[in-house]
């Protein structure tokens, strides 16, 4: 009992069953939107893969607000802190990923047969 006080009074954010029900139906609703536009093919292939990403992000968004109780106030800002450093270095792998490929592809395609020498 006396942990549960001391966790209330380090400002540690602490689920309640309101809480945890809207992130689950926020989860479902961001869940089933994704799964209706695969199946039933409303837009074109591009689209639907921008609008897929956009919610899978929010839906992490979610998950951490929600269920996993991330914001600036607990810990001190923290974890914050380490959230906003992870996705940086993500961030900048996956560009440097990126510039990689496309410097690879550009560089490394086979000449067009018109461009080939006649032996």
């Amino acid at each position: 009992m006396s942990g549960e006080a001391h966790d209330a009074a380090d400002g540690a954010a602490h689920g309640s069953l309101r809480g945890y029900l809207i992130g689950f139906g926020l989860s479902v609703i961001l869940t089933a939107i994704p799964f209706w536009l695969v199946m039933a093919r409303p837009l074109a292939a591009g689209p639907t893969a921008v609008l897929i990403v956009g919610f899978a992000v929010v839906q992490v968004l979610v998950h951490m607000v929600y269920f996993l109780h991330m914001n600036r106030r607990s810990e001190g800002g923290w974890t914050m802190i380490a959230l906003v450093f992870t996705i940086i270095v993500v961030a900048i792998a996956v560009s440097g990923s990126m510039w990689v490929m496309h410097h690879l592809e550009t560089n490394m395609m086979p000449m067009p047969h018109e461009m080939r020498s006649v032996p």
